[in-house]
C-alpha cells in the first residue's frame, strides 16, 4: 500500500509542476495574472453568412418618449381609445411598436366587446392604471388590475369585456404593422 500512496503523491506533484510551471523549490507568485477575455460571440456572429435571400435589418436607433398629454391621439385601432405612440416603430424600422392606450369610459359593451384576433408575432399588455376585464380563448374571463401583465399569442381570439374609466395600458407588439380580424361571436 505504501507504493500506491507514494506513486499517487508523485503523480500529483508531476501534474502540479506541469500546470503551474513550478519546479522543486520554486515559489508561486502572489501577483495575479492578467487574462485576456475572449468575450462572448453573439448568435448573429456565429450564424451562417447572409445570403442574397436574407435581408439585413436596418440599424435600430434610440427612442426616447416623455409623457405629454397632447401626445394622446384618437387615431388608432379602436375608436374608444386614445394612443400615445412611444416611437418604437420608427426607431426599430417596423420590428416592433409600443404605445400607451387610454380606453375612454364609460365602457360601452356594444362598441367594445367584439371578438377579434391580431395577426402578430408577439403581443404583450401591461396595466399601468385602473383595470380591464378581458376574454381570451382558452383562458376565459380575466380581470387585469394595475400591475397585471399578459401576453396574447399570435392569432388568439380575444375581446375586452369591461374597463375602469381611468384605465391605461402599455402594449408592445411585433411587428409594428399587423392585421386585425373581427369575428362573429
Amino acid at each position: 500500500m505504501a507504493k500506491k500512496t507514494a506513486s499517487r503523491s508523485a503523480a500529483k506533484t508531476a501534474v502540479k509542476k506541469k500546470w503551474t510551471g513550478l519546479g522543486a523549490g520554486a515559489k508561486k507568485s502572489s501577483a495575479r495574472k492578467t487574462i485576456k477575455s475572449k468575450g462572448r460571440v453573439s448568435a448573429a456572429k456565429k450564424s451562417a453568412p447572409k445570403t442574397a435571400t436574407t435581408k439585413a435589418r436596418p440599424k435600430q436607433r434610440v427612442a426616447i418618449s416623455h409623457h405629454r398629454e397632447e401626445d394622446f391621439k384618437a387615431d388608432g385601432l379602436r375608436a374608444y381609445a386614445k394612443y400615445r405612440d412611444l416611437g418604437i416603430a420608427a426607431a426599430s424600422h417596423g420590428l416592433a411598436q409600443a404605445h400607451v392606450i387610454r380606453l375612454q369610459g364609460p365602457c360601452n359593451p356594444d362598441e367594445v366587446s367584439k371578438l377579434h384576433f391580431h395577426d402578430v408575432d408577439f403581443q404583450m399588455v401591461y396595466v399601468l392604471k385602473g383595470w380591464v376585464k378581458t376574454y381570451m380563448e382558452g383562458e376565459g374571463e380575466t380581470l387585469m388590475k394595475q400591475g397585471s401583465a399578459w401576453t396574447q399569442p399570435p392569432r388568439i381570439r380575444h375581446m375586452i369585456l369591461d374597463y375602469s374609466d381611468d384605465v391605461e395600458l402599455l402594449e408592445v407588439i411585433l411587428p409594428a404593422e399587423f392585421k386585425t380580424v373581427e369575428l362573429k361571436a
